[in-house]
């Protein structure tokens, strides 16, 4: 008995002093991390810290690694506690030696401003040289991830529980931006003319007049790329375009005929209305080669918003007319003042032409901050809006699971998903002024809710010209907003109940399917100052994380209010 007492007293010293060194370590590898984000924005700062981060992730996973340790897993209660420390340190020791350290030194001798262009013309071998690197970092770390996600937190103390959590948070991001990164070492070369020349078409949304990736495009442009240089070839407005192309330039399959007609093939306007921007690029660019007769790699879709983070990153720009485009002027400036500027939309469409020119100047001069730029993108792609399409298969499979896709929302295991669309109805640009608000939330093991809340904010609409208000020549009254939300329940799911509560006029529903999803349209009109709310129900199996994709807006869906009787969502 002694004896007994006499090892147990040793081994619970050896375990606890190691755990407590090892704790040590992984603190002193944290702080190492944040010091370094803290001193310098610039990313490839971090690498001067990481022989010392290396070196501690290491140091914790030696004193976690031992026959002692690894009987002491065994027993009840602490062992869990010990199972997880060691898990933890070995997944990080990983995650900086096989994934963070590697990418690290392939990328020693780049900086930032090696990114940016030399005489008009990009780098691409500075940036293709980064792709084995980063292919290998991706796999070390999305592994890591994967070994952090299987512990299981729940017989764990609370200081170690929330240890494991910020492990699994810190992976998780590493990984996501070592994908992205390899992604756009694959991707951005060949679109930038590397292996020959290649052009794509720009569409540029207007959120003031909603479509349900964002807005109506209201401006486009033909950019060329050859060999690392960018040119601007030729712009245009949807005034260039037919009134209504008839036949339809594509054929639309009968899902998407039955929820929006023909109009996404008909209307320049109206290729975004689908939720699917591989539906909608290939129309925009079958219909620029019928205005142009060109045929384009590639469609971009960009918003004002996202044209606001850009210039965060370049600065302002200055237009013909003598005005300053700003990060913070950029929203209200193009979807707002300029309409209350000029009552004649050939003006307004110039001066959107001007806006989009002045930007484009700026990136390929070399004015943006590259970090800053590089922050700027990530933004908008993961707001959903900056898209991308690309007519070459294989350079499209590179996005594939990407935000950039802008494809209808995913759900699997893990993660079940609601698509909430806003499409206007009343041909005007008086959702500059209206105000959505989305949340989620589970009610029961096997029953999701989703609400939508509509307000109409517009002033006065004798403020306002005819053209922002749409003058009622759509039968919506004078300073009303017609919307119609399409709401796509997760795939697989029932549409249990649904309901609308408001201050507007009677709302009407419709639905559909598309993708396998059931669709449910709810329409609804609003009058300044009135508000109205959907709440919708499906049946379908519960998962860990519960969200909603949402159409992104001058501001973004705010959180709505609780859901009563059920869970939180993350939304």
């Amino acid at each position: 008995m002694a004896a007994t007492l006499v090892l147990g007293v040793f081994i619970t010293l050896w375990v606890g002093v190691r755990a407590s060194l090892a704790v040590t370590h992984l603190s002193a590898a944290a702080h190492a991390v944040q010091d370094a984000e803290t001193a310098s924005d610039d990313p490839l700062a971090l690498a001067s810290v990481l022989p010392t981060v290396q070196n501690e992730t290491s140091a914790a996973r030696e004193l976690t690694n031992d026959p002692i340790w690894s009987l002491s897993e065994t027993l009840p209660w602490i062992g869990p506690q010990l199972a997880a420390l060691a898990a933890t340190s070995r997944a990080l020791d990983d995650a900086v030696s096989g994934g963070i350290a590697p990418l690290a030194s392939a990328a020693s001798g780049l900086s930032t401003d090696a990114l940016r262009p030399q005489g008009g013309v990009f780098d691409t071998g500075t940036i293709a040289a980064l792709e084995p690197a980063a292919r290998t970092a991706s796999t070390q770390l999305h592994t890591a991830a994967g070994e952090l996600s299987a512990i299981d937190d729940r017989p764990l103390l609370g200081p170690l529980r929330d240890g494991v959590t910020r492990a699994r948070d810190l992976v998780d991001r590493a990984a996501n931006a070592a994908d992205a990164l390899h992604r756009a070492a694959l991707l951005i070369p060949t679109m930038l003319g590397a292996d020959g020349p290649r052009s794509y078409l720009v569409l540029f949304q207007n959120n003031a007049e909603w479509r349900s990736l964002g807005g109506i495009v209201g401006a486009l442009a033909q950019v060329d790329t050859d060999g690392g240089r960018i040119a601007l070839v030729d712009q245009a407005s949807t005034a260039d375009f037919p009134p209504g192309t008839d036949p339809p330039v594509v054929d639309l399959s009968e899902e998407v005929r039955n929820l929006f007609d023909t109009r996404p093939a008909r209307y320049i306007q109206n290729v975004t209305q689908v939720p699917d921007f591989t539906v909608g690029a290939p129309i925009a660019r079958e219909m620029w080669r019928h205005l142009r007769g060109r045929d384009v790699d590639g469609v971009i879709a960009i918003d004002p918003v996202a044209l606001g983070y850009i210039l965060g990153a370049t600065g302002p720009v200055t237009l013909p007319t003598g005005d300053q485009l700003t990060a913070d002027n950029a929203v209200p400036l193009l979807l707002q003042e300029v309409y209350q500027r000029y009552a004649d939309p050939a003006q307004q469409d110039e001066f959107f032409r001007a806006a989009c020119a002045a930007v484009f100047a700026a990136l390929a001069d070399g004015r943006a901050d590259p970090g800053r730029l590089i922050e700027a993108l990530d933004r908008a792609g993961s707001e959903g809006r900056l898209l991308l399409w690309n007519a070459d298969a294989g350079s499209q499979a590179v996005l594939d699971g990407t935000t950039l896709q802008g494809r209808l929302p995913t759900t699997d295991a893990v993660q079940t998903t609601f698509g909430v669309y806003f499409d206007d109805g009343t041909g005007s640009k008086m959702d500059y002024y209206l105000r959505p608000s989305v949340d989620v939330a589970w009610c029961g093991q096997d029953s999701a809710a989703l609400s939508v809340t509509l307000r109409n904010d517009a002033p006065d609409p004798r403020t306002l010209s005819s053209y922002v208000t749409g003058g009622g020549e759509y039968g919506v009254p004078v300073g009303e907003v017609l919307t119609g939300v399409y709401v796509y329940l997760p795939a697989g799911a029932r549409l249990e109940d649904h309901s609308s509560t408001g201050t507007g006029a009677p709302a009407g529903f419709a639905g559909g399917t598309e993708q396998g999803r059931q669709v449910l349209k709810w329409s609804v009109q609003l009058a300044p100052g009135q508000q109205a709310h959907l709440e919708v129900r499906a049946s379908t199996p519960r998962t860990t994380r519960l969200d909603a994709k949402v159409t992104p807006t001058i501001s973004g869906p705010l959180i709505g209010q609780e859901i009563a009787g059920c869970d939180a969502g993350e939304p």
